[in-house]
């Protein structure tokens, strides 16, 4: 192909003793994602398996590819909703100005939503592509490796997690954080313990609560105060619902005013991605059908939410009306699914034992209903058990490591 030939010229530049032999890192990123690396390993002493990082990478996104376009019909059918109630807040918005100056109205119809829906979207993934983008670029010449595809997944995962109302010089810190901290202070992919863009995401819910909860009255984002409007600081992820769940249960200021079957298909406001259940659970099935993502860690998560949750609906209390809400809404609410599917099962920072994986997967479902019941100002909880889990991988892959070594040696003696 002739892009290829003109791509080998070029190649000899980047090459060492190349005139821009620094500058590898980038070109071999564009080159890699355009083609297929050009080397093969030689040596006979290796069995190579045909799923490569970039194929590994490349199936993830497409399993993300339900929860964007549910968060760009979402977003957007949120955005309509609170506009058309009043024209006052519609003129506080940047998006809902281009939104109309495009020739759309604020009636809910599948092509109006998706596209305002995307003026809130793409800004902010695209802050990530280029902030994000630059602190690899910036780590990768530095150390003289190469780029890794693993940003692209944290490209995604980043911004879907992030309510619509998020200003984006807050997105911007947030991702040069993530993968700063989360990630290159610790060596690079496949060396962090942490997830880079729940770490993004956690660095913004505790340095800028009101805004992260989509509740801060700031210019461009008022238009949401119908939708967003909530007594609590995390909006990470539906926080309105939670918040009421935390305040009044079941009752009819609750979740009796939710339909359930709303919160699993995902129309109700929330971060961008992470309202549909239903859309976590499309990718949940490509994830598990590639072997990809681990089924043993979703499971682990759903029968830790399921019994904690049980447990504390049979325990009851007479001042935390939070108590009573069951399992199956405690699924559907906040970054649960979303959480299960795509940010627990990351290979890196989760552990790589079959029986560690079950048992992290437990610990979180466990953990994240204790954090949203027992502490009820604070009703989401799925970002934090995943990140305290993640400290926590090394050891129970360590315990069942060293177990599996004593039987061996028990059955040689």
């Amino acid at each position: 192909m002739a892009l290829r030939e003109i791509l080998d010229k070029q190649a000899k530049m980047f090459e060492p003793n190349g005139k821009l032999e620094k500058l590898y890192p980038l070109w071999e990123a564009q080159d890699t994602f355009l083609y297929t690396p050009g080397e093969v390993t030689k040596a006979d002493a290796h069995v190579r398996d045909a799923l490569d990082q970039k194929r590994l990478m490349g199936t993830v996104i497409i399993a993300l590819l339900p929860a964007v376009a549910m968060c760009l019909f979402n977003v957007g059918m949120q955005a309509n909703v609170a506009a058309s109630a009043s024209a006052e807040l519609a003129l506080d918005s940047w998006q809902t100005t281009i939104f109309r100056s495009l020739g759309f109205g604020f009636e809910s119809t599948l092509v109006g939503n998706i596209v305002h829906g995307a003026l809130y979207f793409v800004p902010a993934f695209f802050v990530t592509l280029v902030f994000g983008g630059l602190s690899e670029a910036a780590f990768a010449l530095v150390r003289g490796h190469e780029i890794s595809e693993g940003f692209l997944v944290t490209l995604f995962l980043y911004p879907l997690s992030l309510p619509p109302t998020i200003p984006l010089w807050q997105a911007a810190l947030g991702i040069l954080f993530g993968v700063i901290i989360g990630k290159e202070i610790f060596g690079g992919v496949g060396m962090n313990i942490l997830n880079p863009a729940l770490t993004a995401r956690a660095f913004l819910f505790f340095a800028y609560p009101a805004d992260i909860s989509g509740s801060a009255k700031l210019d461009g984002t008022q238009v949401w105060r119908a939708a967003y409007a909530s007594d609590t600081v995390d909006g990470m992820s539906g926080a309105t619902w939670l918040s009421k769940a935390a305040n009044h249960g079941m009752g009819a200021e609750g979740l009796a005013g939710l339909d359930w079957m709303d919160a699993f298909i995902g129309t109700v406001p929330g971060s961008m991605g992470e309202t549909s259940a239903l859309a976590c659970l499309i990718g949940a099935g490509i994830l598990i059908a590639t072997g990809i993502g681990s089924w043993r860690t979703m499971l682990g998560v759903v029968l830790g939410t399921a019994g904690m949750a049980t447990l504390l609906n049979a325990v009851g209390s007479d001042t935390n009306p939070f108590f009573e809400v069951p399992a199956h809404y405690h699924m559907v609410l906040g970054g649960w699914a979303f959480g299960m599917v795509f940010m627990a099962t990351e290979p890196v920072t989760s552990p790589f034992t079959d029986k560690g994986k079950l048992i992290y997967g437990a610990l979180i479902g466990v953990l994240v209903v204790l954090v949203r019941v027992v502490n009820p100002a604070y009703p989401e909880g799925m970002m934090l058990a995943i990140l305290f889990m993640n400290m926590f991988a090394p050891f129970i892959d360590h315990f069942y490591v060293q177990a599996n070594i004593k039987r061996r040696l028990a059955r040689a003696v």
